[in-house]
Parts: C-alpha cells; sequence; structure tokens
C-alpha cells in the first residue's frame, strides 16, 4: 500500500462550527460512524463502524505508518478525529519526527508527516475550499451528493427528543435504515469526489516545499496555546455585568424597549433632532463631534454596549480543550489568491490592540473578579476588556512567549522587486520609512518627534494606502480624513508619492502587461524574478520563492473605465464564487503579500525547533524557556531566504509574560 484516500462520518454532541475538531474529537460520546476509505486509487469500500463492523488491521497498520501517505479533503479533520480513535483503541501515537532534540514532543495526535490534504491542493489552484465548491468547478463527473447536509445534521448531531421520536436524543441506523443506507452512498461519493480532484489535479502537483510548510502548519495547530482561563471567566462575568447596567442606563435615558436595535436607536435620535443612516463606529464618531450632550451620553452608551470584540472570550470558552490549551486556530492556505493563513474560531487575525499604560495591572484587577473597582479606575468597561483580550493567551508553566515580527515587510518587499533604492537604502540603514517618504515626497528633512515631524503622517497614510495603485479614494478609506488631512491635499499626496516611487509604478504597469501577455497570447514571459504562463484554463504567477499564484478561467475583458483588463473566476467580498476582475497594482498586491508569506514560510522553517504557538500576519510567538535568547531568535527570524538574494529584512521583538502588543 503506497496511499489510502479516506473520509469520515462522525457523531459527537459538541458543536464542531463553534468549537473546531480538537475539541469536537475529545468529546465522552465521539465516536466514527463511517469509515470510508481506498487503496492506492482502486474500489472505494465503506466501514460500518456504528453498526459493528472493524477497520481491517493493514488500515490501522497503514495510519499510524509514515510510509503510507494518506489523503483527505481538509485532512485535520480526518486525522484528528483518527487520532482519538486509535487513542481509545490503545494504540500509542508516535511523537513528531521533525529530528530536533528540542521539539515540543506530542503524542496525542497522528504525525502529520504522511498526510496529505487536496483542500489545500485545491486551494494552491485558486479553487474553493468546500468538497462541493471544487467539485463543482472542476465539472467533475461524481459530485458531492446534495443530500450529505440533512444526513449529517440527521446522524451526526443531536436531536431533540419529541414524542414523535419516542424522546430520544441522536438517531441511530436503526431509527432510518433507507437514510442510513443512502448516508453510506454519501461517505463513498465523498471519497470519490475526493479522488476525482487528485487525478483532475494531477498536471499540477503541490511542490514538497508547501506540503513542509502545511506539516509545520498542522504541528502548530496541535500543538495550540494556552488559555488563561480564569481571565476568561472572570471577563465574562464583568462583561455580563456591564451589559446589564448599560442596557438598564440608555433604556432609563431613552425609553427604548430594545437599545441594541439599531432602527429603534435611529428612529430615537431622528425624534431628538439627530439624523443619521448608520450607527457604525466611525459614524458614532462622527455624530459624537456635534451631538448636544444628551444625546452624546446615549451614544457613548451605546458605543460600549456595541462593543463585540469582548464576545472572543465566550469563543475562547467553547474553543479550549480540556489542557487548557486552545487548538486549531489556523487555516493553511486559507486566502487562495495569496497563500496568506486565515483566522478560525478565535480568529487570530483581528484581535483588538492593548493602548493601556498600566495593562498587568488592569489585568490583574479583571482576574479579581471586582467588578467595581474595574469600572471605577476604567470607566469604559467593554473598551477595558477589549484590550485585554490578547492577554489571555499565556505561555506553560516556567516559560514565556517570544514575540518577534518582521518590520515593514511589504514595504521591503515592493522596494527589492521594483528596484526603487532609495527605500532599500532607507532599509538598509535602519531608517523609519514614513519619515523617509515624506522627506522624499516633500523635499525636506523629516524626523519622528523631530524636525518636520507633522509632514510623517502624511508619509504614513501615504505609504499604507498607495503603494499597490491606490488613488484619492484609497486615502479615504485608510482615514486620510480623519487624520487631519484636508479633501484637497489628497489628490496632490497621490501625485508626490508616484512621482517620489517611480520604479514602483512601472513595476506595476510591467506585471499588468506580463499578465495581459499571458493571458491574451499565451505567451511565458519573466519579469522581475517572477514568471507569467497561462495554461490549461489557468494563469499562474510563478514567484521566486517557486510557488505559484493561481486564477481559475482567465479572461481579457473591460473594465469600468472602458479599458482592457483581465477577468478571473474566484471567491469574492460575498464569498460566493464569481467573476472578478484585476489589474497590473492589484497583482502587484497578491505577489507583495504572497512573497510576504513566503519569508513568513522560511522564517517557521528556520525556528522550526522552537514550539511557534501562535503566527499573527507577520509576526510569529513562541512558548519558550527563559533562557532562550530574543536576540538569537530575531536573528533567525530576519534572515533572508536565499531565493531573495539583496531583500533587505529586519525582525525585531520582545519577551512577555502574557501576549500583548509592545
Amino acid at each position: 500500500m503506497n496511499s489510502l484516500s479516506l473520509d469520515l462520518e462522525t457523531f459527537s454532541s459538541i458543536d464542531l462550527s463553534k468549537c473546531g475538531v480538537y475539541k469536537y474529537a475529545s468529546s465522552p460520546d465521539f465516536e466514527i460512524l463511517l469509515f470510508g476509505y481506498s487503496i492506492d486509487s482502486g474500489e472505494v469500500r465503506t466501514i460500518d463502524l456504528a453498526q459493528g463492523e472493524t477497520i481491517p488491521q493493514e488500515i490501522i497498520d497503514a495510519l499510524v505508518s509514515d510510509g503510507v501517505v494518506k489523503w483527505a479533503y481538509n485532512a485535520n479533520f480526518e486525522r484528528v478525529c483518527l487520532s482519538r480513535y486509535l487513542h481509545d483503541l490503545g494504540i500509542s501515537l508516535d511523537p513528531f519526527h521533525d529530528n530536533h532534540p528540542l521539539s515540543t514532543v506530542m503524542t496525542q495526535f497522528l504525525n502529520p508527516e504522511s498526510w496529505r490534504c487536496s483542500m489545500i491542493w485545491s486551494a494552491t489552484m485558486g479553487l474553493p475550499l468546500s468538497l462541493e465548491g471544487a467539485g463543482s468547478v472542476l465539472g467533475l463527473e461524481k459530485q458531492k451528493l446534495t443530500e450529505g447536509k440533512e444526513l449529517i445534521k440527521y446522524f451526526c448531531q443531536p436531536c431533540t427528543p419529541t414524542k414523535a421520536n419516542g424522546g430520544r436524543t441522536r438517531n441511530l441506523p436503526s431509527d432510518a435504515p433507507d437514510k442510513w443506507t443512502l448516508f453510506k452512498k454519501y461517505n463513498r461519493r465523498d471519497v470519490e469526489t475526493e479522488m476525482g480532484i487528485k487525478a483532475r489535479l494531477a498536471k499540477f502537483p503541490v511542490p514538497d516545499f508547501v506540503w513542509d510548510e502545511y506539516h509545520i502548519d498542522q504541528e502548530i495547530n496541535d500543538r495550540g496555546v494556552r488559555l488563561d482561563m480564569d481571565l476568561v471567566e472572570k471577563a465574562i462575568t464583568i462583561d455580563t455585568r456591564s451589559r446589564t447596567e448599560l442596557t438598564a442606563a440608555i433604556k432609563k435615558l431613552t425609553g427604548l424597549k430594545n437599545p441594541n436595535s439599531v432602527q429603534q436607536m435611529k428612529r430615537w435620535l431622528s425624534d431628538n433632532g439627530l439624523e443619521t443612516d448608520s450607527l457604525g463606529k466611525k459614524a458614532v464618531a462622527k455624530l459624537l463631534k456635534t451631538a448636544p450632550p444628551e444625546l452624546q451620553t446615549v451614544l457613548k452608551l451605546r458605543q460600549q454596549l456595541a462593543k463585540s470584540s469582548v464576545k472572543k472570550y465566550q469563543t475562547m470558552q467553547k474553543a479550549v480543550c480540556k489542557d487548557g490549551r486552545a487548538r486549531g486556530m489556523f487555516q493553511f492556505y486559507g486566502a487562495s489568491r495569496t497563500g496568506r493563513w486565515a483566522g478560525r474560531l478565535i480568529q487570530m487575525q483581528n484581535l483588538p490592540q492593548n493602548h493601556l499604560p498600566d495593562l498587568a495591572e488592569a489585568r490583574a484587577l479583571v482576574k479579581s473578579g471586582n467588578f467595581d473597582a474595574v469600572k471605577m479606575l476604567y470607566e469604559d468597561v467593554p473598551d477595558t476588556l477589549s484590550q485585554l483580550i490578547r492577554t489571555a493567551f499565556i505561555p506553560k508553566d516556567s516559560c514565556q512567549f517570544i514575540v518577534s515580527d518582521f518590520s515593514a515587510i511589504e514595504a521591503r518587499v515592493i522596494a527589492w522587486y521594483a528596484g526603487e533604492t532609495w527605500r532599500q537604502k532607507v532599509f538598509e540603514d535602519g531608517g523609519d520609512i514614513y519619515c523617509a517618504s515624506a522627506s522624499q515626497m516633500f523635499h525636506v528633512p523629516v524626523v519622528k518627534h523631530g524636525v518636520n515631524g507633522h509632514l510623517r503622517q502624511k508619509g504614513k497614510i501615504a505609504e499604507l494606502a498607495l503603494g499597490y495603485g491606490g488613488s484619492v479614494g484609497a486615502l479615504k478609506a485608510m482615514g486620510a480624513i480623519e487624520m487631519g488631512l484636508k479633501e484637497d491635499e489628497l489628490p496632490p499626496l497621490v501625485d508626490a508619492w508616484r512621482q517620489t516611487n517611480p520604479h514602483i509604478v512601472k513595476f506595476w504597469w510591467a506585471v499588468d502587461h506580463a499578465a495581459m501577455e499571458a493571458v491574451k497570447h499565451k505567451h511565458t514571459t519573466s519579469s522581475y524574478g517572477l514568471t507569467f504562463s497561462c495554461k490549461s484554463g489557468m494563469l499562474f504567477i510563478r514567484l521566486p520563492s517557486g510557488r505559484n499564484l493561481a486564477y481559475v478561467k482567465p479572461r481579457v475583458g473591460t473594465n469600468k473605465f472602458g479599458g482592457e483588463c483581465i477577468t478571473y473566476e474566484g471567491v469574492g467580498a460575498t464569498k460566493k464564487w464569481e467573476q472578478l476582475s484585476s489589474y497590473g497594482p492589484k497583482f502587484v498586491e497578491n505577489i507583495v503579500q504572497a512573497t510576504s508569506r513566503d519569508i513568513l514560510c522560511y522564517a517557521m522553517k528556520t525556528l522550526r525547533c522552537c514550539s511557534i504557538v501562535m503566527h499573527v500576519h507577520d509576526e510569529l510567538i513562541i512558548e519558550a524557556d527563559p533562557d532562550v535568547s530574543l536576540e538569537v531568535i530575531c536573528e533567525q527570524m530576519g534572515r533572508t531566504p536565499p531565493w531573495a538574494k539583496g531583500l533587505k529584512l529586519r525582525a525585531d521583538g520582545y519577551t512577555c509574560e502574557f501576549y500583548q502588543k509592545d
């Protein structure tokens, strides 16, 4: 046996979507109902475990063997569930084999080294992450059966006891034999669909180095990160009381039955002389500047009540495993156009920042559970709890966190690609890119908190908004007006930035031309270390790392200005599969972000011997003994990959007893 394709149907009383597979599979009532498999792409079989059948010994041996490659769609689910199953059989699992003595030894999960995921393969080709979606786009002969959702709800989740069902809390095969027969067919079909995807994508194999990145990702997800559940529980209690008091206060001031209702609140404000189309954060902040005092009070209370980030504490409560660690928070290749990670469960990618000067003291006060003291000292209780969310992540006993991140990674990468030498010199000399950019744009020296320091803000907003072809609209979206810039300042700011960065502007349109050549004329062209090609209905952009960006069914279309652009199929802002369009600067954004992601992966490989527990954007969080050197970690993280000669990288870091922004 060389390979094993498989798919599971399982039962657990734990909600998979809210708690994740690691907690789902740890439930006392978890069980595998059906085990569908194919050996070496042969006939698909289903083992009916729910009705007493057993998995053959040769399959058990294959599951624990590093010599047999296991394939599944979203393989993390099958691997974690089978780890629980084998554990219950009393089979000890091998620890990770990354051949380094400093590795964290994990014994409860199957070694990911011999696992491959056809969902990841689909993602590398720009396809949807769902099995149904990928099969549909590829036009497979054997598609995922649409009855699946109903059957999963019936057999895989608890049911409500009623008179009609005899008061039972779950449905067994004997309760609906016809449905069970269909469910077994559904299980087999999933294996067939997964195998069909592999066959269809066989011409475009995933490079071994990307599978290695996937295995590192699985190790990080398996390792998880410890949560301070005492802080989490106290924060939830304090938030509950805070919301009760805030609701009562708004009700008293407005007489509204439901102050959380946007419609009721807008109507009340209108009746009191304040018209608004929105109660979003920006809109409320704007209203507060002009509203009379009595309405300001209501709006401020409304702001506090609308703070949704504290719900992350409840998510932590749901996701935490028995050992106090949260797992499965990172989706490898979650962003298919760049290959960057997406967040799952607690959503690490959008944690609120912390600005409290006395963070440790505020944290200790919340942990004491003293609501009155928190309210008296910090006034805005929801905001305080929001700023403490990061601090709920803590290292294991006798360890600390080392947090290390790349300095201005995207700005460095785009300067390297374009050959914008003045920018590279700033990075080489350890300068401030915002000051340097403002200095270049306005032709005067700019020093942070010094001479012409007020111009740094304009340099910063230009840097953040204009690197990927953005114009006045991008500046506004980045908050230029809120930062004090005037409307008539914006067009000259765009012009100044582009004149200051001619090589970046040239890079945008060189990429635009190369992509158009590939799609329109099927020419393979290389430019700026990138290779553009079009084959088998796909546009590929090969990065210096050797990884491809893929765009499905590219065509030459027309943009809103009447000019030519490239269109392709992908998941859009609506989360649906649709026709999308792109052009040079947008492709450059994908290229730069994808390259930044590859640099992070290189750092992960360099630091694989350390216990990486989290990563957020361009930052790694490592659980380390106190004697591990911060300087050495930053030096290793800041090493330039061999495929990026000339790129100036730098990583900075700090240590902490709980996760925080330095």
